[in-house]
C-alpha cells in the first residue's frame, strides 16, 4: 500500500483562460488586482508533504522567501510584480519528490502618455513652423500592446495620408508606435489619440489618451526668482519660487532634492516650495522641474547652505629641531585650532591671551589656512619661549554673516604642560567577562593636557562594536554594553593629537576575554522506546570558553540521577537506561557547567505510540445501504509500528461537522502490526450528505499515542439517480483524459481565444450555447495531422449500481449524450465507444458519424447498457485535409433509457446496437 507521491495543479481564481501548452508549459493568465488560487491536488501514501515554491522574479517579490505549506496558494489582489513560475512538491520519503509547475501570467495594461518633438537640428524660435513633428506613444502592459492613432475622429494608417508616416522603430521592437507628421500644414494642428489595446485580453478594456497639437505647442522653460547659492542660519524660513515662462500645453511644476526626497515639513504651492525651520541636513541642491510631454522637460536649480560651526579641537606642537617632546623655555612651540565651518569661506579666527586680543608679531606668528581647505585651521607660533609667555591661550572661531553661536577652545600653555603617557592599570588586562555583561576596557591617560583616545581593534582588521572602524572616548575608558562572544581579542588605545601634542601616538593594549556557557546538542529530543528495552542518551558539548567544562548532571523531572567531572578527552557524557520501566517515563535534562553558566540537553523518553496514516487513495470507499444513510471504509497504516510496545487498540472519534459532540469507540487489534499493513474500520451509519470529523489514535501499555484526523465526506456517487454534464468550461474538464495510446489530443478551446491564423471554413465559431467566451473541444486537423491520426478523450469511471450483491441480472440502462460540429469539406469520421472495466477488447462504437454536417451543433443520443463500472470514449478520426476540425460540448449521461433520440439525419449515421459484456476476474484497486 506504500505509494510514491504524484501531483497535479488545478486553479479556482480568476484566471482568464489557462493553456495547456502540449509540450511546453502550462500557462495561467490572470488580470491584475484578482486572486490567484492555484491548488494541489496529491496523491500517494504515507500523505506527501506539500510545498509552494516560486522561480525569483523581481527583488520586490518576497514570495521566494516564505514558501507555503498548504495545498493552496491564495494570493490575493496579484500584482504585475508576482507573475513568474510556481513550483509545487509533494513528498513522502518514498521515490523522489513530484514536483510541478505553471507559469503564472499577470495581464495589465497602464494610461498610454504621449511626447512629442520636433526633428532636432532646426529647433529655431519659432517652434512649430515648418518643422517635422513626432508624436510618440507608449503605455505599460503585458501582453504587449498595440496601439492606433486617430486625428480627430479620422483613423490614421499608413499611407492613409501622404504627410503622415506612422512607423514603428526597429530598435523598439514594436512597443511604441510614432507618428511622423512631415513639415506640418495646418490641418495636422488637431486633436491626436492615441489609443493603446491588449485586445481585450481577461476583459481588460482599451485606454486612450488625447494630444492637442496647435501653432503654440512648445517646450516648457522656467524661471527661478532666487539667487544661487542661498545662505541661510538653521531655523530660518526658506521660499524657493520656480515660474514657467513658456509652454504649450502648460507645463506642470515639481520640486525635487539632491537629498532623497524633499524635507517632510515642506510645503509645495504651485511652483513654490517652503522650507520652514531649516536644519543643517536640509541643506542642498533643489531642482524646479517643469513638464507637458513636449521636448525635454526644462530643469534648474539652487544651491541652500545652512551655516554652522562644530567640532571645535586643538594641539600642540613642541619644537620640531629636539627629540624629546617637552614644553621648555628658549624653544619653539605652536598652538594649532580646527573648526568644521559652513560656508567655509565665511570662518573667521581671533586670538586672546588671558582674555585679551592678540595680535601677530615677529615674535607671535598667526596664520590661517586657505579659507576653501575644510576644516579651516589656525596656528599660533610661538618662536622663542619666555615665562611670560605662560598662560591662556584662546582662539575664537565664528561666521562672519553672523547668527550663529561662536566656539571658542582654550588652550594652556605653563611649565606643567607635558606630552602624554598611556598604561593599563594594574589587573585590567586581561579582562575577563561572561557574555551578556557590561565591561570597561582602561587606559590611564596621562598628560596635560589630556588627548583625546581612539580604541581600535589590535589584532584584526575588524570594525568596532559600533560599527565604525575607531571609537573616540575623552577620559581613556571604552565601554561596551551587551558584551559578546566575537568581542573576544586585544584592543589598541592610542593617543590622538586632538585636545593634546601633535607627536608620535603613544599605544598600548588591553586583552579582553568572553566566556560564554557550554552549546550543547540535542538542545531537545524525543524519544520513543518501549519497556524493558535500552534508551541510550548523548549530550554532547559543540562549544564553550572557557572550553574547560567543569561538570556534568544528569536529572529525571529535577531529580539527580548522576554527575561528576567531565572528561575533557571526549566532548560528551551520556546516560544509560538498562530496561525502561513505567517509572523511567519522563523529562531527562543533563546540563553541562563551566564558570560562565550552563548548556543544557534535554531528552522526553515516552512510550507514545506514533500517529496512523490514512490511506487516502481507497477506490471507492463510500458506499450506499439505505436512503439517508451511507457507510465509509476507513483504511490507515501504523507509523513505525515497532517503535514502542504493542499496540492493543485504536481509539476512534467521531464528530459530525458543526457539532460539538464526539463519540469515540475502541477499535481492539489482536497480535502485531507490521510496518506498511493495511487496516481497515467500516464507518456506517452516516447521514448523508453530512461530513464527518475522524480521529484515530493507537494505544499501548504507555497510554495514548499521537492521533491523527482527516475529514470524510459525502460524495453523491454517479448513480444511482445519475445525472453527468460537462460543457469543458473549466479547466480539470469533468475528469476527462487524453487517452495514452492515439495520435494526438483533443483541445479545449474557445471561440474568443481563437488564434487569428485558424484555418476558415471549418470549426464552430461559438460554444454549443453560441458564446464565444464558451468552451468546447475540437480537433485541430491542421500539420502536422495526417489522414486517420485517431484522437480519444476519455470519460472519469461511472459505477454500476447493484441492485443485489451476487452481480447483475438486468444490466440498467443509461442514455449518453452530446453535441456535435462537423463542418467542412474535410471532415473525417466521430465515434462513441462504451468501455467496461476489466474488458481489454473495444467492441465497435455505439455511435458514429462521418462527412460535413453544416456549420452548426447537432445532438446526438445513445442507449448504452453496461454491467460493470464504464467509462466512455470519444473518438475523432481526422479526414483527407485540413478542413476537417471535429467540435464537441455539452457531454450528459444520465439513468435511464433515451427518451426521444433525435432524428438520424444524414445517410452516414449508424445506430449500433448496444451491446453489454460480462466482467470476468476480480477487480483491482487502480
Amino acid at each position: 500500500p506504500l505509494t510514491s507521491p504524484t501531483v497535479r495543479i488545478i486553479h479556482s481564481g480568476h484566471a482568464c483562460n489557462v493553456e495547456e501548452e502540449r509540450h511546453t508549459e502550462r500557462v495561467y493568465t490572470i488580470r491584475e488586482g484578482e486572486t490567484l488560487e492555484l491548488t494541489c491536488l496529491v496523491t500517494g501514501h504515507p500523505r506527501p508533504q506539500i510545498r509552494w515554491t516560486k522561480t525569483a522574479g523581481s527583488v520586490s517579490d518576497r514570495f521566494q522567501d516564505s514558501s507555503v505549506f498548504n495545498e493552496t496558494l491564495h494570493i490575493a489582489k496579484i500584482q504585475r510584480t508576482q507573475g513568474g513560475r510556481y513550483y509545487c512538491k509533494a513528498e513522502n520519503g518514498l521515490g523522489s519528490p513530484a514536483i510541478k509547475s505553471i507559469r503564472v501570467d499577470v495581464y495589465y495594461l497602464d494610461d498610454p502618455v504621449v511626447t512629442v518633438h520636433q526633428s532636432i537640428g532646426e529647433a529655431k524660435e519659432q517652434f512649430y513652423y515648418e518643422r517635422t513633428v513626432f508624436l510618440r506613444c507608449v503605455a505599460n502592459s503585458n501582453p504587449p500592446v498595440r496601439y492606433s492613432w486617430h486625428r480627430g475622429r479620422e483613423v490614421l494608417t499608413q499611407g492613409s495620408d501622404k504627410g503622415v508616416e506612422i512607423y514603428e522603430p526597429f530598435f523598439t521592437q514594436g512597443e511604441t508606435k510614432i507618428l511622423k507628421l512631415k513639415n506640418l500644414r495646418p490641418q495636422d494642428y488637431a486633436n491626436y489619440s492615441c489609443i493603446a489595446s491588449v485586445r481585450n485580453v481577461c476583459g481588460i478594456p482599451d485606454r486612450s489618451v488625447i494630444f492637442r497639437l496647435t501653432n503654440k505647442t512648445a517646450s516648457p522653460s522656467i524661471k527661478l526668482l532666487v539667487e544661487d547659492p542661498i545662505v541661510v542660519n538653521p531655523g530660518q524660513t526658506v521660499s524657493l519660487v520656480c515660474i514657467t515662462t513658456g509652454g504649450e500645453p502648460t507645463p506642470t511644476l515639481t520640486w525635487v532634492s539632491s537629498n532623497e526626497s524633499l524635507p517632510q515639513r515642506s510645503v509645495v504651492k504651485g511652483g513654490t516650495l517652503t522650507l520652514p525651520a531649516i536644519s543643517s541636513d536640509e541643506a542642498g541642491v533643489y531642482s524646479c522641474v517643469a513638464s507637458n510631454n513636449v521636448g525635454n522637460p526644462a530643469k534648474k536649480s539652487t544651491t541652500i547652505v545652512v551655516r554652522a560651526l562644530k567640532k571645535g579641537r586643538f594641539w600642540i606642537t613642541p619644537d620640531p629641531y629636539h627629540n624629546d617632546d617637552n614644553i621648555q623655555i628658549g624653544r619653539e612651540v605652536k598652538i594649532s585650532c580646527q573648526v568644521e565651518a559652513t560656508p567655509p569661506e565665511e570662518l573667521t579666527f581671533s586670538w586672546l591671551k588671558n582674555g585679551r586680543a592678540l595680535r601677530s608679531s615677529e615674535r607671535m606668528v598667526i596664520t590661517q589656512t586657505d579659507p576653501d581647505i575644510s576644516p579651516g585651521t589656525t596656528n599660533l607660533d610661538i618662536i622663542d619661549l619666555k615665562f611670560t609667555d605662560f598662560g591662556t591661550y584662546t582662539c575664537v572661531a565664528a561666521l562672519k554673516g553672523g547668527g550663529i553661536p561662536e566656539i571658542s577652545i582654550d588652550v594652556n600653555i605653563s611649565s606643567t604642560t607635558v606630552p602624554p603617557n598611556l598604561t593599563v592599570p594594574r589587573g585590567k588586562s586581561p579582562l575577563v567577562a561572561r557574555e551578556g555583561d557590561t565591561v570597561e576596557l582602561e587606559c590611564l591617560v596621562s598628560g596635560k593636557p589630556k588627548p583625546i583616545i581612539l580604541w581600535s581593534r589590535a589584532d584584526k582588521e575588524a570594525p568596532m562594536p559600533d560599527g565604525s572602524m575607531q571609537m573616540e572616548s575623552y577620559d581613556g575608558v571604552l565601554r561596551i554594553v551587551n558584551v559578546s562572544r566575537e568581542m573576544t581579542g586585544s584592543y589598541r588605545c592610542q593617543t590622538s593629537q586632538f585636545n593634546g601634542f601633535n607627536v608620535k601616538p603613544r599605544e598600548a593594549v588591553v586583552e579582553l576575554i568572553v566566556q560564554y556557557p557550554p552549546t550543547v546538542e540535542p538542545v531537545y529530543m524525543e524519544m520513543r522506546q518501549g519497556l524493558g528495552r535500552p534508551v541510550v542518551m548523548t549530550c554532547r558539548v559543540l562549544r564553550a570558553h572557557p572550553s574547560r567544562v567543569l561538570r556534568f548532571e544528569w536529572l529525571l523531572s529535577n531529580r539527580l540521577l548522576h554527575a561528576g567531572a567531565f572528561d575533557a578527552q571526549r566532548d560528551e557524557t551520556e546516560y544509560t537506561i538498562r530496561s525502561l520501566n513505567r517509572d523511567g517515563w519522563g523529562e531527562y535534562t543533563c546540563n553541562v557547567i563551566n564558570e560562565a553558566g550552563a548548556g543544557k540537553c534535554t531528552f522526553q523518553v515516552t512510550g507514545k505510540a506514533y500517529p496512523p496514516e490514512f490511506y487516502y487513495d481507497t477506490y471507492s470507499p463510500l458506499w450506499q445501504n439505505r436512503p439517508r444513510l451511507y457507510s465509509f471504509k476507513l483504511q490507515w497504516t501504523q507509523m513505525n509500528p515497532n517503535a514502542v510496545d504493542r499496540i492493543v487498540a485504536y481509539r476512534l472519534g467521531i464528530r459530525q461537522m458543526g457539532l460539538e459532540r464526539w463519540w469515540e469507540q475502541e477499535i481492539p487489534v489482536d497480535g502485531t502490526i507490521n510496518k506498511g499493513e493495511l487496516m481497515t474500520h467500516n464507518l456506517t451509519q452516516l447521514i448523508k450528505p453530512e461530513s464527518y470529523e475522524v480521529r484515530l489514535t493507537p494505544i499501548t501499555r504507555f497510554g495514548e499515542g499521537d492521533s491523527t484526523i482527516r475529514i470524510v465526506t459525502y460524495s453523491a456517487p454517479i448513480n444511482p439517480h445519475l445525472k453527468f454534464h460537462c460543457s469543458f468550461e473549466e479547466e480539470p474538464i469533468c475528469m476527462f483524459t487524453q487517452d495514452k495510446n492515439d495520435d494526438f489530443d483533443w483541445t479545449r478551446h474557445s471561440a474568443a481565444t481563437r488564434d487569428t491564423k485558424y484555418t476558415p471554413n471549418t470549426g464552430p465559431s461559438g460554444d454549443r450555447s453560441g458564446s464565444k467566451q464558451g468552451f468546447y473541444m475540437y480537433i485541430e486537423t491542421s500539420r502536422p495531422r495526417k489522414e486517420g491520426d485517431q484522437a480519444r478523450l476519455v470519460s472519469p469511471f461511472f459505477n454500476v449500481a447493484p441492485k443485489n450483491p451476487y452481480g447483475i441480472t438486468n444490466p440498467p440502462a443509461y442514455c449518453f449524450g452530446f453535441f456535435y460540429h462537423m463542418y467542412g469539406k474535410h471532415i473525417g469520421t466521430l465515434n462513441a465507444f462504451l468501455k467496461q472495466k476489466g474488458q481489454t477488447t473495444s467492441e465497435g462504437p455505439v455511435w458514429s458519424l462521418s462527412g460535413n454536417q453544416g456549420d452548426r451543433w447537432k445532438q446526438a443520443k445513445v442507449s448504452i447498457h453496461p454491467t460493470a463500472s464504464f467509462q466512455v470514449v470519444l473518438e475523432g478520426i481526422r479526414g483527407p485535409g485540413i478542413e476537417g476540425d471535429i467540435a464537441i460540448d455539452d457531454v450528459m449521461l444520465e439513468e435511464g433509457e433515451c427518451r426521444d433520440p433525435p432524428p438520424s439525419e444524414g445517410s452516414n449515421l449508424r445506430h449500433l446496437p448496444a451491446l453489454s459484456y460480462h466482467l470476468m476476474g476480480r477487480t483491482r484497486l487502480p
